[in-house]
């Protein structure tokens, strides 16, 4: 670890708030990077990391946008910069909403990053090395018409990119945060969503990062009373996608709806974790996670949903759709429930399983070939995640799965 660790130590010594860097540097010492002998790492491909394949930078590189990034600026209100986890331009000014760059490590909850995700290694590695945080305020009671997006690009061995987004009293906005590039590269990103009494985020997380990539993501909103966060988190690219998404139901009526959406083809694997905590009563959560893998790849998806005492009247529920597209694609789903209230609603349900011969045959019944019928049923399965997106970026979003979609080989019986 002594490139990594090198260049890590180097990079702190310049920043202005070293002291607190160095406190998480030196948690993360302490901990030492996961190994599959953890439960919450066991289907990690972690022999095939070397964290000294990566460097920490002090200055952003550059690189020139894809066509896929420009046409979704093309459509947003407010683009935000990021390159390599430096904040390199914060947009025009649109009313009602601040862009600030904050070197501060502190979670939106009120405690260090380094004490709020003691337990997660890649965490604690982002609040050392985010270059600064990137925070989002949206005024009280503004409503912010055109979509704000957040362009990630990885162009280094390793990225470490820090948002927090912060929505007043009765605003209500839609952002995007949106990832590419990332080639043989760590991308560690941790993101904080906090909505306060009766403000409304949508937000839809796209990661089409190169296939070569690291991805190791955690978001977690905290919601307040009779708030609502609708989440979509795709991932499209990397070889190895960790996606951890919670959601803390602090405030009375609260609400959190999560879909959780991914492709997995050569030998990618897709690790999903989601935790709903609700703590005020009558909350609501439901979460939608639908996928797919083909070739070789293979996807996890753990989710837990905790109901402390005294949230009655919760209403939470739990779905996970995988589908195998090739026989040596395999899927795991592990959905959990842990309620300490009486007064609730509570369900979970998964399955695993090919593509519907009947539903196939239909089709070819219908004069449709058996390969364009395969993937109409694919883009059929992955529609329900689609379609609840912002109509300004549905079409674009559904074009780029499509495309990806085309070039999946697909093995059925």
């Amino acid at each position: 670890m002594k490139l990594f660790a090198d260049s890590a130590t180097s990079f702190i010594a310049e920043r202005p708030d070293a002291d607190a860097r160095q406190l998480a540097w030196s948690a993360f010492e302490v901990a030492g990077l996961p190994t599959t002998s953890d439960e919450v790492w066991r289907y990690a491909p972690l022999k095939d990391f070397v964290l000294d394949n990566f460097e920490v930078v002090g200055e952003p590189t550059r690189r020139t946008d894809s066509s896929f990034a420009q046409q979704l600026c093309d459509r947003a209100g407010l683009v935000v910069r990021v390159v390599d986890g430096f904040c390199v331009s914060t947009g025009h000014a649109v009313e009602g909403v601040n862009v600030d760059i904050v070197e501060s490590s502190m979670s939106l909850a009120g405690d260090s990053l380094a004490r709020r995700y003691e337990s997660d290694t890649f965490a604690i590695l982002n609040g050392a090395l985010a270059p600064a945080t990137t925070v989002i305020t949206v005024a009280p009671d503004t409503n912010v018409a055109e979509p704000i997006v957040v362009l990630n690009v990885s162009n280094a061995t390793s990225s470490f990119s820090r948002t927090q987004i912060v929505l007043g009293r009765g605003a209500s906005a839609t952002i995007v945060e949106y990832f590419e590039g990332g080639a043989d590269a760590l991308v560690v990103p941790l993101s904080e969503y906090q909505v306060d009494d009766n403000a409304s985020l949508q937000l839809i997380t796209y990661q089409r990062l190169d296939q070569s990539a690291w991805h190791v993501a955690r978001t977690t909103g905290f919601l307040a009373r009779d708030a609502r966060l609708r989440q979509a988190v795709v991932g499209i690219g990397a070889h190895y996608n960790r996606s951890r998404n919670d959601a803390e139901m602090r405030g009375a009526g609260s609400e959190n709806e999560l879909r959780t959406t991914f492709l997995g083809s050569g030998d990618q694997v897709h690790d999903f974790r989601t935790h709903q905590m609700h703590t005020g009563a009558r909350s609501r959560s439901t979460l939608l996670s639908k996928g797919a893998v083909a070739d070789r790849s293979r996807s996890v998806y753990t989710g837990l949903i905790e109901i402390e005492k005294g949230a009655k009247r919760t209403d939470a529920r739990q779905t996970n759709h995988n589908l195998l597209l090739s026989p040596a694609a395999h899927a795991d789903s592990v959905p959990n429930l842990d309620i300490r209230e009486n007064d609730v609603m509570c369900a979970h349900a998964s399955s695993v399983g090919p593509l519907d011969e009947l539903q196939r045959w239909y089709l070819e019944s219908r004069g449709v070939s058996r390969e364009d019928a395969e993937r109409l049923m694919i883009q059929g399965f992955f529609y329900e995640m689609l379609a609840n997106l912002p109509p300004q970026l549905a079409e674009l979003v559904e074009r780029d799965v499509t495309s990806v979609l085309a070039a999946v080989n697909v093995v059925t019986p």
